[in-house]
């Protein structure tokens, strides 16, 4: 491929530019059987479509998915830590399941990859939400206690720490009603479940404080939220308890996690409907790339200058070409923030697996599909795509939008 092609856009990255891929436990492990989302999944009158299962059965597969990453040669490997298996029951901690997730950072460094652990995505034990979840004042002194247990197995090699991954989703849901032990989404973030999971973060930023080469740090759903033309301040008082009062919580973090998908369009009186014809992935969200380098440019203002690390960015499809298509539209605007003074560390495509995505395993954003019997791994064409741009640097797009690499011309 011929880069200098004025018919191309082309992005080159450092070279010290970490890429890489992300997974959850409760999305991929299978039989969470401790956690409140497994509760919700298996209820009577539970709302969603399909239990999570075996789901991709990656706590015993994780060797082939740390494999995976490290074939395609990308640095970094992003997975959570279950609290809800270190914590079955209050009070008690399984060693067991510790060396379980110290054999998976053992197993990414024999592979030459680099740990990103996070310590909480989404789910919780079932006794933590049956005292109230995060709305309850003891939660940042649970969560604590929590992080105090899994400090030893970060000790030494592990670099990059998440510690509560999108507090903006979790704080609109009361995890738990008290007497019907229901979730309930709620459309507002609770704004004492908000306060909460800020102090939440800040302990556990002191629990890690100490540990050599440690960094530490949190991850935000950005929305990218447009204001049409007169409803700017409509926007950003929408957006504030949203996202911009935990992006505030990351100033002086040794990162920020930008975690983007879309945009939202808000009119002056509130969030707008997409047109007729827009192009959507599977739940609907906006075919809109350029959203990540908004969103990107968005939280390092915000923060003040927190060093960014996109930790998830994806497009949920059945048409793996217009995956391609996607990431690479969003890596050029991240590459022009970047040139605009953005401090960019790395980039994680989300995600690795074809996963239980909250209700349904229908929302397809992975790189790597599954058989749903034997558990196979199967590559997609966007997984080489995404290699290949991991080992030259570069991505580009051509007049028609779509993404290309010297794969694509060269056969290679």
């Amino acid at each position: 491929m011929n880069w200098d092609d004025e018919r191309l856009q082309v992005a080159r990255f450092p070279r010290d530019f970490l890429w890489g891929s992300a997974t959850a436990a409760h999305q991929v492990e299978g039989s969470n059987v401790a956690s409140d989302w497994w509760a919700r999944e298996h209820r009577p009158d539970t709302d969603l479509e399909e239990p999570s299962g075996d789901a991709a059965d990656s706590y015993h597969r994780w060797p082939d998915d740390v494999a995976l990453v490290a074939d395609a040669g990308l640095q970094v490997y992003r997975f959570s830590i279950e609290w809800a298996r270190i914590q079955p029951e209050e009070g008690w901690t399984s060693k067991a399941q510790l060396q379980h997730y110290r054999r998976m950072i053992d197993g990414c460094l024999d592979r030459g990859i680099t740990p990103m652990v996070t310590l909480h995505h989404a789910t919780n034990p079932l006794w933590f939400s049956r005292r109230g979840g995060w709305a309850d004042a003891g939660a940042p002194e649970r969560f604590a206690r929590y992080v105090e247990t899994v400090r030893p197995i970060l000790e030494n090699d592990v670099e990059w720490v998440c510690t509560i991954n999108e507090p903006n989703m979790v704080a609109t849901h009361r995890d738990w009603e008290a007497a019907e032990m229901r979730m309930v989404a709620r459309p507002d973030p609770d704004p004492k479940a908000s306060e909460l999971l800020v102090h939440a973060h800040h302990r556990a930023k002191e629990v890690l404080s100490g540990i050599p080469g440690l960094k530490v740090g949190w991850t935000i759903g950005t929305q990218d939220f447009e204001a049409v033309p007169g409803a700017e301040e409509v926007m950003r008082a929408y957006r504030y308890p949203r996202e911009d009062f935990f992006t505030e919580a990351a100033r002086g973090d040794d990162f920020v996690g930008v975690q983007n998908y879309s945009r939202n369009l808000i009119g002056t009186e509130g969030p707008m409907p997409l047109p007729d014809g827009t192009e959507t992935n599977i739940l609907g969200w906006e075919y809109y790339p350029q959203s990540l380098g908004r969103a990107v440019r968005h939280t390092w203002e915000v923060t003040g200058g927190t060093p960014v690390f996109v930790t998830e960015h994806g497009f949920a499809t059945r048409d793996d070409r217009r995956r391609i298509d996607h990431t690479a539209a969003g890596l050029l605007g991240l590459r022009a923030a970047m040139d605009d003074g953005v401090d960019v560390r790395g980039y994680l495509y989300w995600s690795l697996l074809d996963n239980y995505e909250w209700g349904s395993f229908t929302p397809t954003f992975g790189l790597v599909d599954w058989n749903r019997t034997t558990f196979e791994r199967r590559p997609k064409p966007s997984l080489a795509w995404f290699a290949d741009v991991a080992r030259t640097g570069t991505v580009a797009v051509d007049e028609a939008g779509c993404g290309q690499s010297r794969m694509d011309r060269s056969g290679a």
